[in-house]
């Protein structure tokens, strides 16, 4: 699955972001920056309710194919901006992290 095939669904807002052909390899959900730094995987996205700064650079760090917002939470214009200018996909959705893994998981026979 394509970053961009994320948005297929309505309920996924983008953000910021251009590389939406990027591959998804996984899917990892966390909310503790220093949990996730060590456990994420390259080409992961990214489930979380963090909305500062530093989620960009976690990103940034391990390659991660985007981050999802979950829980419509409000994110800073600071991240934002940074994301923007890291080339960093941030995408924002009112599921929470359960839901989007029962949907990306489940397939209806």
């Amino acid at each position: 699955m394509k970053v961009k095939d994320l948005l297929k669904n309505i309920s996924f807002k983008l953000i910021t972001g251009e590389n939406l052909d990027k591959e998804i390899g996984g899917v990892y959900t966390g909310d503790l920056l220093s949990w996730v730094m060590s456990h994420a995987k390259k080409d992961d996205a990214w489930m979380t309710v963090q909305t500062h700064l530093n989620i960009v650079a976690v990103a940034k760090l391990l390659d991660l194919a985007c981050i999802i917002i979950v829980e419509n939470a409000e994110i800073e214009s600071e991240t934002v901006e940074k994301a923007n200018s890291e080339n960093i996909t941030l995408i924002q959705t009112h599921y929470n992290s359960f839901e989007i893994m029962k949907s990306m998981l489940v397939k209806d026979d």
